[in-house]
């Protein structure tokens, strides 16, 4: 419900907790008055809550009477009198245990509390990395104000992708799928116009070889070959580091093991690669000259791009710049003006 009121006009978010009773207005302005990428916006304030000296009977006969579990109930949190958080007492516990048990004994302290104010992201990869199913939310004093479920994670999780899946084409991640024609064309006109900067700095590096190109018009022809696998083994390094970006597993430490481990990529790829394109050539224009020129051109554009797809998006991240969002445009300017530099200078040094 704290999702739908925020996204409301404010006067109409007002009346709808002016309607609610004194215990849920309550709640719901508490959830509202953190940012929604925090865990204090992504929590539930709807939890059970025991107290340590009863025992596990009692326990039973309160959860009988209430009738219902709230979503996603695998532990049920304990506290102190005035609300600080203890630990928990796990449903499995509570169902296996003699009745006559305290929940003192039986409950666990070790627990991964989530502070109010943690951003979204953290939260995710805690879920992950600890496979959880809820977590308490606590603020700075230690006070229980929440719990985090599963399934929040997910929308989460969901929302990331969706974010990264759409910054890679330019297009915001609030944009609607039937916002307003205008809106939605001036925002992706942003996007586009650094696109068009790029496609006439790639189409600068041609035309420096304007003569090569008039002589040999095989080069031409071959020209998009080389930026077209360039571009694809950018994009292959590109979706790599950005994926370790997002999931923490890139640091300093292993940072430029990364960047060698593809650079070696590139190379092996661009051996390969350069050989079946070197054979084609030499069949298509019976030219070897123009076979060993584009081959040559085909491993150092797979190195090249391997290297740009690592150095874009860590660049990019040191200058606190989303990856997602900028490094498909400008991973593929690079890629495109340094295929074609290299294949038509090497047409020009040894073809002319």
């Amino acid at each position: 419900m704290a999702d739908l009121v925020g996204d409301l006009p404010e006067a109409i978010a007002q009346e709808v907790l002016n309607n609610l009773a004194e215990r849920d207005r309550s709640r719901l302005e508490n959830i509202l008055s953190y940012p929604e990428d925090t865990a204090g916006g992504l929590m539930n304030p709807d939890l059970l809550t025991i107290r340590a000296g009863i025992t596990l009977e009692v326990v039973l006969r309160y959860l009988r009477q209430r009738g219902s579990l709230p979503v996603a109930s695998d532990q049920i949190a304990v506290v102190s009198r005035d609300n600080r958080f203890r630990g928990v007492l796990h449903i499995s516990d509570l169902l296996t245990y003699p009745t006559e048990t305290l929940v003192s004994e039986v409950m666990d302290i070790d627990v991964t509390e989530i502070l109010d104010t943690t951003p979204d992201s953290e939260i995710a990869k805690l879920f992950a990395d600890r496979d959880l199913i809820s977590a308490p939310v606590v603020d700075a004093s230690h006070h229980l104000v929440g719990r985090i479920t599963i399934d929040d994670v997910v929308d989460v999780m969901r929302e990331d992708a969706d974010e990264s899946f759409l910054g890679m084409a330019g297009i915001q991640k609030d944009e609607d799928t039937f916002a307003p024609i205008m809106r939605t064309a001036r925002r992706r006109n942003v996007w586009l116009s650094v696109n068009l900067v790029t496609a006439f700095a790639a189409s600068y590096v041609i035309g420096l070889f304007d003569q090569t190109l008039e002589t040999l018009v095989a080069v031409a022809i071959l020209m998009p070959i080389v930026a077209s696998m360039g571009g694809n083994a950018g994009n292959q390094t590109l979706a790599i580091i950005i994926r370790g970006i997002a999931l923490e597993q890139i640091n300093r430490h292993n940072a430029r093991l990364l960047l060698r481990k593809e650079l070696q990529v590139g190379l092996l790829n661009g051996l390969l690669w350069a050989l079946v394109v070197a054979t084609l050539s030499t069949l298509w224009f019976g030219n070897p000259g123009l076979g060993v020129v584009i081959g040559t051109a085909m491993v150092i554009n797979l190195i090249l791009a391997a290297g740009a797809g690592y150095m874009v998006p860590m660049t990019l991240r040191r200058l606190n710049i989303d990856p997602a969002i900028a490094s498909t445009v400008l991973l593929t300017a690079i890629t495109d003006a340094m295929g074609f530099f290299v294949f038509l200078s090497l047409a020009t040094i040894y073809l002319i």
